[in-house]
């Protein structure tokens, strides 16, 4: 915990005796408590100590007094960060057993540390078990016996190994439960669907992707659980019309309903639409619906206030304006990769009094359109549309002067007009999104710094962005994530004026930015105290003066060095030792990392869940030594030259955590096949790639020898072309 700030103050008053304050309305952001001595008895909010017990404060210890109403308070306050609960339980024995009893929310990162977690909070609420990738039913027995009466919520949406047995002693035993997801359980059956139904007071539910479940299914669930008020059916395919339509003729509390991607028609709609109390309503790729469907809907449903159609590809505007027509009071719409956005369409839009969200993203849009939309009170998300013009554009923005988000990614007929009226005009954006925008200038990307003073989010991958116009953006002060990915003029010395300006950046994406070098990187590392993730893959200038520099980040989780060649263990090493957080690790291409660098990692990186060790120079010692990381869960290993079948077996067979590994399909015969089926029975996925071994080609970059794959080549000549 924080060493900021005392959360306990004495005050001595003239009767001779003394108080103890809790200071819960300190500004300090994360309180610690100072020591102080008292008697045995357990003291509460303004209890007075007698002056002779305050004496004898040498002697004893006050955390052996606080009440655990004092304790609770103190557990209210601490971020959210589970290092700082677990510093707070190691305090004493009563602190230990407070935060037992206090944690609602329990994650288990591995299968096997679940009994653990059950006898050591067995008060929680809230259980997720998404990490743990295989969970059998006499583990969910477990679960029902120990949380019987506390249990409200689980999470099993990567979970597998359980049947209808586990859930039905959920649904049994936990009568509290009112919270289950259970999506991606392709295997799971109308048994198990059944059994679900037994939970009766479960209010939300999600089936996504659950294939197997048909409407017989479904409808036990119906008939079960009509305390629903959510329901996800997102891609299960075997529920038609029918199961549809009898979820909506028995759970009449449901208000939000996602049928997304389902072999649903016209036929369950009316039911649908008569829903007394739904509001959210998604049917995102339901291809069966069509213009007739939608047309000929009679009904009306006053209370639906979010609509998703995204990607109804047989659904023209002439049905999207027949529907709006019955959604009186909606706020949200989604149109995404749909039809054409004509004038017609939306003057529908303009009649709905209530909308304030619309998403167009990846549709199809026209001058005239967009210039009815302008008339809205929206927050508009155009990105990846075409017909995208700086007129059209223009307009919306010059009627929206308080826009707090704009995402006109790849809108790329866009020119410096358009950003002038976005920046003159939106001076409170705290989000922009503007990838690939590639008409506009870099004179027109340094408005961007002059106006909008405010941003939180910059995306400017793949511009014409340069120093001069970096050094614009570092008058953006509250910048929390800056993307300037493929801007292949930048150097470092516009990465350190916004270093020297920038404090709260959390995230910086840099993305074969090939004019930055440890210059750049280590006035990141100084001026960012908070960074979190950096994208330096493909920087071919760095060395592990650059890593070096980055271990004084002790935030952070992501790191992304694919690609660069200059980069050895030293600098890993320097990383594991000084970024213990860190999660997330890609080594692909760094060729001088060995096994010295990655016994760093199994040593300090105790929080790694994710690494690509391809085309590194790892051998079985290294391999085998990431077994000690209890937490990995992913790993990709393509083309270890060095890795041996026997090693690779022996490394899996030692990971007990991992869900996920990519292998090359070169070592499927070599492994023994009874030892790769004892290891996805405990829960792990192999994905066998049969990509070969790629010869890279050299490129001389403005005096930078830049390696890049032969897909690439092309790519990377025609940017240098544009470089000035």
């Amino acid at each position: 915990m924080a060493e900021s700030g005392d959360l306990f103050r004495r005050i001595r008053g003239r009767d001779g005796f003394a108080t103890v304050a809790l200071d819960l309305f300190s500004t300090t952001r994360n309180p610690s408590p100072c020591s102080y001595s008292g008697s045995a008895k357990r003291l509460r909010i303004g209890d007075a100590i007698p002056a002779a017990v305050v004496a004898e404060e040498d002697r004893r210890d006050l955390v052996d007094s606080l009440s655990e109403e004092i304790l609770f308070l103190i557990l209210d306050r601490l971020e959210s960060d589970p290092l700082d609960k677990k510093s707070f339980s190691l305090v004493c024995r009563s602190f230990y057993a407070a935060e037992s009893r206090h944690r609602r929310a329990v994650t288990p990162l591995r299968s096997d540390l679940l009994p653990a977690a059950l006898a050591r909070y067995p008060l929680a609420s809230r259980l997720d078990l998404s990490l743990c990738h295989r969970i059998t039913d006499a583990a969910l027995a477990s679960v029902s016996g120990a949380l019987r009466s506390s249990l409200r919520s689980i999470d099993l949406s990567r979970s597998r190994g359980f049947s209808q047995a586990g859930i039905g002693n959920l649904a049994v035993n936990c009568a509290a439960l009112v919270e289950i997801n259970l999506s991606n359980a392709t295997d799971l059956s109308d048994a198990a669907a059944a059994a679900i139904g037994r939970s009766r007071n479960l209010e939300r539910l999600w089936l996504a992707r659950c294939k197997m479940v048909t409407d017989m299914g479904i409808g036990c669930i119906a008939v079960g659980c009509q305390k629903l008020r959510l329901l996800c059916l997102k891609w299960c395919l075997g529920i038609s019309d029918l199961g549809v339509g009898l979820v909506a003729v028995k759970c009449k509390r449901l208000r939000s309903l996602d049928l997304s991607f389902m072999p649903i028609t016209k036929k369950c709609l009316p039911a649908v639409l008569q829903l007394p109390h739904l509001e959210d309503l998604a049917l995102v790729g339901c291809l069966s619906i069509d213009d007739e469907g939608l047309i000929s809907l009679k009904q009306e449903c006053k209370s639906l206030q979010v609509l998703d159609m995204s990607n109804c590809q047989h659904v023209s505007h002439a049905a999207f304006s027949s529907v709006l027509n019955k959604a009186p009071g909606l706020r949200q719409m989604s149109l995404a990769y749909n039809c054409l956005v004509t004038h017609s369409l939306a003057s529908s839009l303009q009649k709905l009094s209530k909308l304030q969200c619309i998403k167009l993203d990846g549709s199809e849009v026209t001058t005239s359109g967009l210039g009815t939309i302008a008339k809205l009170a929206l927050r508009e998300g155009l990105s990846k549309c075409s017909g995208v013009t700086d007129e059209g554009l223009s307009s919306i923005v010059m009627k929206h002067k308080g826009l707090v988000k704009l995402d006109v990614t790849c809108c790329r007929n866009i020119t410096d007009f358009s950003l002038a009226s976005i920046t003159s005009s939106c001076t409170s954006l705290a989000s922009l999104r503007m990838e690939s925008c590639t008409l506009v200038s870099k004179e027109g990307l340094r408005l961007i710094g002059q106006h909008c003073h405010l941003l939180e989010e910059l995306d400017l991958t793949d511009n014409d962005l340069d120093d001069e116009g970096l050094i614009a953006i570092s008058g953006c002060q509250k910048l929390c994530i800056l993307k300037i990915g493929i801007c292949l003029k930048i150097k470092d010395e516009g990465l350190i004026h916004v270093a020297k300006s920038c404090s709260k950046l959390q995230e910086i994406d840099l993305y074969r930015s090939l004019g930055i070098t440890d210059t750049g990187v280590m006035a990141i590392a100084r001026g960012f105290p908070l960074l979190q993730t950096i994208n330096l893959a493909y920087c071919t200038g760095i060395t592990d003066d650059s890593l070096r520099s980055l271990s004084k980040c002790s935030n952070l989780y992501t790191l992304e060095i694919r690609g660069c060649p200059q980069v050895s263990s030293l600098g890993l090493a320097a990383i594991a030792v000084g970024c213990q957080k860190l999660t997330n690790l890609d080594i692909k291409k760094c060729y001088h990392v060995n096994d010295a660098g990655i016994l760093f990692l199994a040593c300090f990186s105790q929080n790694l869940r994710q690494i690509n060790l391809s085309y590194c120079s790892v051998t079985d010692v290294g391999l085998l030594a990431l077994a000690s990381v209890s937490c990995l869960q992913n790993m990709t290993i393509l083309h270890l030259g060095r890795l041996t079948p026997s090693g690779l077996a022996a490394a899996l067979l030692a990971c007990g955590g991992l869900t996920k590994v990519k292998l090359h399909s070169s070592f499927k015969p070599l492994v023994p096949k009874p030892l790769l089926k004892h290891i996805e029975a405990r829960g792990c996925v192999f994905q066998w790639r049969d990509k070969p071994f790629q010869v890279f080609s050299l490129l001389w970059f403005k005096d930078t020898l830049v390696e890049l794959e032969p897909s690439e080549v092309w790519k990377q000549h025609s940017q240098e072309m544009h470089v000035d």
